[in-house]
């Protein structure tokens, strides 16, 4: 019982420690991005609705990129190897893609990557504005895209 409290007691000693640790860990260079984005294969709707996460065709995490394919209901998802900040925007490099298993398991999806200066592990993202951003380069994503933002 007494390891207990002592347990107890150095792990609430130690939140403000870690919480100061983590408020000092400086953000990634891409976190401007994070969230939902709708467009980029068609013209944006309105990013102002709650139908606009239904429906994003690109979504940013720290660590992976979800794109929408046209051929496919599930998203396609890229690991992020890198992240660099050029003069407009960002550029991503992605893990190389591996292999999906199955009968034709030595070829990978032809929208596996964003169709950008023919390398599908490389995406450049321009800033277009606060909430709009494009990707040059990318046959596949000729529009804008629009961020989804909460109706409010």
């Amino acid at each position: 019982m007494r390891r207990r409290t002592l347990l107890a007691a150095a792990s609430l000693l130690a939140t403000p420690a870690i919480r100061r640790a983590e408020a000092q860990r400086p953000a990634p260079p891409h976190s401007w991005i994070f969230g939902s984005w709708i467009g980029g294969q068609f013209p944006p709707g309105d990013g102002n609705t709650t139908e606009c996460f239904g429906g994003a065709t690109v979504i940013f995490t720290r660590d992976v990129v979800l794109r929408a394919s046209a051929l496919d209901i599930a998203y396609r998802q890229r690991v992020i190897e890198t992240v660099a900040l050029i003069p407009d925007g960002l550029e991503f490099r992605f893990a190389p893609a591996a292999a999906q298993g199955g009968v034709l398991a030595s070829r990978l999806p032809p929208d596996i990557g964003f169709s950008c200066d023919n390398n599908p592990d490389l995406l450049r993202v321009q800033r277009r504005g606060p909430n709009e951003i494009a990707f040059p380069g990318c046959v596949e994503f000729p529009a804008i895209l629009r961020r989804c933002t909460t109706p409010g």
